[in-house]
């Protein structure tokens, strides 16, 4: 008996030592790509493994989705240490948008050749009504447009 338990305790641990062994960098790197593919916010995201240290780089969002990188490689068992290189992408300029006032002025202006168009601004939204002429449409809408309003809504206007 005692001989079968010691059969049966060589053949678990012959197999359990292969098992120690860590797992190679390429599959640390298929891994930790995995983990970062998951959050769609880190597509921007590259991973290097070299003897178990993850090097991220590339550019995120915002700090929140830098942070949510390195924590999705932290999870990957097999992973000693982490280089987080990625950088934080630059806000998109804000958008400028003429008050309503001057706003109101210049599209008064814009329209003054097409008197048949009425226009009404509010909250930055400029609201057209009345004819124009498909030829004059194009004309028109460029000229507004150049007002740099939040929004033209045309859907009042009748095109002949």
């Amino acid at each position: 008996m005692k001989r079968i338990l010691a059969i049966v305790a060589i053949v678990a641990f012959s197999f359990a030592l292969p098992s120690c062994k860590g797992k190679s960098d390429a599959e640390l790197k298929t891994a930790a790509e995995a983990a970062i593919q998951a959050n769609p916010d880190l597509s921007g995201v590259i991973i290097e493994v070299k003897d178990g240290v993850a090097t991220i780089s590339g550019e995120v969002k915002d700090p929140a989705a830098q942070a949510a990188a390195e924590t999705a490689v932290k999870e990957v068992k097999g992973i000693k240490s982490i280089s987080n290189e990625t950088t934080v992408a630059p806000p998109p300029p804000p958008v400028n948008i003429t008050p309503d006032d001057p706003l109101t002025t210049a599209v008064k202006d814009a329209i003054k050749d097409h008197p048949t168009v009425s226009a009404t601004v509010t909250d930055g939204v400029v609201t057209l009504t009345g004819e124009i002429s498909k030829a004059d449409l194009k004309t028109l809408m460029q000229k507004v447009q150049a007002t740099k309003p939040k929004k033209v809504e045309s859907g009042g206007l009748t095109v002949k």
